[in-house]
C-alpha cells in the first residue's frame, strides 16, 4: 500500500481524526480487538466506512495511528534539578508505560500498522524530543551532558529490546542502571 499524504492539521480532517480515534478507543474498551471492524468504527464516529478506508487504508493502519497518538507524551519531562535525576525519572516512567500490557499493545499496533515506517519514526521522535528537552535543560544549568545518540543507544534501545523481546526482565532499577552506565561510561570525569 502506498503512503497517503498527511492530512491537514485543522478543520474537518482534524475533527474526523479525533472522532475516529475516540470511536476506536471506546470500541476497544467495549468489544475488544476481535470485535472491532471498520464499519463499527465508522458508525460510532459518524463517518462512512469509505472515509476510514480512504484516510487509513485498513483497520491495522488505523490501529497503528491510534497507538502512535496514545504513545505521545502528554507534557515535558519532570525537572528534578539535575540531569541524572531527570533522566532516571524519565527512563523509569518510559519503561513502566511502555512495558505495561497496554503499552506493549500500542507498540505492536504502531509497528504492525506501519507499511512505510512513519509510525516508528513518529514514536522515535517523541522519545528524541523528550531527551533533547532534558539535555537542553542540563545545558542551561551548566551541566555536562552526553550526546543524544548515546542516550538513545544506551538507555532507550535496550529498554525497547527488553520490552519487545524479554518483558519478564523489567523493573525500575533496570532503567536506573542504564542511565548510570551512560554517566559512568560516556561522561567526563569531574
Amino acid at each position: 500500500m502506498t503512503s497517503r499524504p498527511a492530512a491537514r492539521p485543522g478543520g474537518r480532517s482534524a475533527r474526523v481524526q479525533h472522532s475516529v480515534h475516540e470511536a476506536v478507543r471506546a470500541l476497544l474498551d467495549e468489544k475488544g480487538r476481535d470485535g472491532l471492524t471498520v464499519p463499527l468504527v465508522a458508525a460510532r464516529a459518524g463517518v462512512t466506512p469509505s472515509t476510514v478506508y480512504r484516510r487509513w487504508g485498513d483497520l491495522q493502519e488505523l490501529l497503528g495511528d491510534v497507538a502512535v497518538e496514545r504513545l505521545r507524551p502528554e507534557g515535558e519531562p519532570a525537572d528534578l534539578g539535575g540531569l541524572r535525576e531527570d533522566l532516571e525519572h524519565w527512563a523509569v516512567a518510559f519503561l513502566e508505560e511502555m512495558s505495561s500490557e497496554a503499552g506493549r499493545q500500542y507498540i505492536r499496533d504502531a509497528l504492525a500498522g506501519d507499511p512505510d515506517g512513519g509510525n516508528a519514526g513518529r514514536c522515535s521522535a517523541y522519545a528524541v524530543e523528550q531527551i533533547e528537552t532534558l539535555l537542553a535543560r542540563a545545558g542551561r544549568r551548566g551541566e555536562a551532558a552526553p550526546a543524544l545518540d548515546v542516550v538513545l543507544d544506551h538507555v532507550v534501545a535496550p529498554m525497547m529490546y527488553r520490552i519487545l523481546f524479554r518483558p519478564g526482565l523489567l523493573d525500575p532499577q533496570y532503567a536506573r542502571d542504564l542511565v548510570l552506565t551512560v554517566f559512568y561510561r560516556f561522561m567526563p570525569l569531574p
